[in-house]
């Protein structure tokens, strides 16, 4: 299956949670193919923890000889970035980006350990108003702001709420039975060099 939108965990009574008044959430918004910039701010609350200068010198650095050309467009900075340039940009941060072995059950990561979390899952695209029926590989980021977890995918109008440790949980559950869905784990060097994001240790 592919992944689908998160509706929440509807079964209580019948009833939806309700959602708390939320705090002050940094949420950058899309702008172009930069979702891999947004996930990285979104995950540290700052809007310039990275900039689309910096991750594009991380580009040219893992990838020297690549020459500038209009099929390339990562040279050209558009902003799709991969995998690598994310974990390079945490690293110049002091943090790693730890991925999540799918099969593992999702209650075995240590949350209180874990700064964010970065998601890759395929999204819709669009062409102005119109949704287009393909899908590509999109960044998302999620994290704890004031004592609940949110989704801050810069597709959104504005953070989801997602809710408690257990709702966080399920989300990842949902979207993890999906295909091409992957989790990062976003954590301080400490914390990776000691496997402090398990909680079977």
């Amino acid at each position: 299956m592919s992944c689908v939108p998160w509706k929440g965990d509807k079964a209580k009574s019948g009833l939806e949670a309700q959602e708390p008044l939320p705090p002050q959430i940094y949420h950058e918004k899309q702008r172009r193919e930069l979702c891999a910039l947004h996930a990285l701010n979104n995950v540290f609350q700052d809007a310039g923890a990275f900039t689309r200068e910096t991750l594009q010198e991380i580009f040219q650095r893992l990838s020297p000889n690549t020459l500038v050309t209009p099929h390339k467009k990562n040279v050209l900075g558009n902003g799709n970035y991969d995998v690598n340039v994310i974990m390079a940009a945490l690293q110049t941060k002091g943090y790693e980006a730890v991925w999540w072995d799918k099969r593992r059950d999702v209650n075995l990561i240590c949350l209180s350990n874990v700064t964010g979390f970065i998601m890759n899952l395929p999204s819709s695209l669009s062409w102005g108003p119109l949704k287009l029926p393909l899908k590509r590989q999109h960044w998302i980021c999620v994290r704890e702001v004031g004592g609940n977890y949110y989704n801050l995918d810069s597709k959104l109008k504005r953070p989801e709420w997602i809710g408690s440790e257990d709702d966080l949980r399920k989300f990842f559950r949902y979207h993890l039975r999906g295909k091409n869905c992957e989790l990062l784990l976003v954590v301080p060097e400490e914390v990776e060099v000691h496997q402090r994001w398990r909680t079977d240790l």
